[in-house]
């Protein structure tokens, strides 16, 4: 596995997990395009979305997955996060049935009782993906699915851009930021019993550049991903 600090162009004060979501979630909504993650899981072709009885959104934010879930017809959906700050905006929003502040490698939810577990845009702040699928494994029924959309590795190594956000005095600081490449998450998701169902890469594009006119030299490259696995029945 590669290590971010060998391609960081920014070298921002770097902080941990909750702290950095504790003092980006007042922002965070106005900064993550759908472009990034939700625009992906509207062209998945599976999971059957309005079939998901019970879903396990993983480092759930501000609920805009579980948001998203509910709109496509979700019937029942927990979100677990490490953030304070995140949570008490994921309350608000009301998307889930339960919210539960803890660590997604460890969620304390239910053993085997989602048809989906979900996880968006927090993988690279995991220094290890194993305890991951791990965790979504034991979440998840039999037959099961993982959803998962990452920040894609070959944009953190291009860009040498970490996860990051302005704090209130106007300081851009960064997120503990890991890479991973895919064959990382393949391995990872195979060890703890994951088949692959489907992959899907979106691309720095025309909408992006709109939004981010400095992004032009990106063009192309790879910005997110989408991976969505499955269990054995």
């Amino acid at each position: 596995m590669p290590n971010f600090a060998d391609f960081d162009t920014r070298h921002y004060r770097t902080v941990d997990v909750a702290t950095g979501y504790d003092g980006w979630s007042s922002t965070y909504e106005d900064s993550v395009l759908d472009a990034m993650d939700l625009a992906l899981l509207d062209g998945l072709t599976r999971p059957d979305w309005a079939a998901v009885r019970r879903a396990a959104d993983l480092g759930c934010g501000t609920g805009r997955t579980g948001a998203w879930l509910r709109g496509r017809g979700a019937a029942h959906v927990d979100g677990v996060d490490l953030s304070a700050g995140m949570l008490k905006l994921a309350g608000e929003r009301g998307a889930h049935d339960s919210l539960t502040q803890g660590d997604v490698r460890a969620s304390g939810l239910p053993e085997g009782a989602y048809d989906l577990v979900i996880a968006s845009l927090i993988d690279e702040h995991l220094p290890d993906l194993g305890p991951l699928y791990a965790e979504a494994g034991r979440l998840a029924a039999p037959g099961g699915t993982f959803a998962l959309v990452a920040y894609h590795p070959q944009f953190m190594m291009v860009s040498g851009m970490p996860t990051h956000f302005t704090d209130d005095s106007g300081e851009d600081v960064a997120i503990a930021t890991h890479v991973h490449l895919l064959s990382d998450h393949v391995r990872a998701a195979m060890a703890a019993g994951w088949r692959l169902a489907e992959l899907s890469e979106a691309t720095v594009d025309d909408d992006w550049v709109a939004a981010k006119p400095t992004w032009e030299r990106f063009r192309g490259h790879p910005i997110s991903a989408a991976l969505v696995w499955e269990l054995p029945a």
